[in-house]
């Protein structure tokens, strides 16, 4: 069974891309993210998934 291309080219256009550096990324503060979790979760009674205004919980 004949292969798709020849290993020597392997690799050929990703050498040649110039290399972007990455972007610093930041996560949100635990103390700020478990707030916000328990506001959601026990205050507005919210489940996982979707929650639309005016929507009954489901058990």
């Amino acid at each position: 069974m004949p292969t798709h291309g020849s290993l020597t080219k392997a690799g050929k256009v990703r050498g040649q891309t110039p290399k972007v550096p990455s972007r610093e990324r930041h996560g949100t503060i635990s103390i700020t993210r478990n707030k916000d979790n328990f506001r959601k979760r026990f205050v507005l009674k919210r489940v996982p998934g979707q929650n639309k205004p005016g929507q009954r919980r489901r058990k």
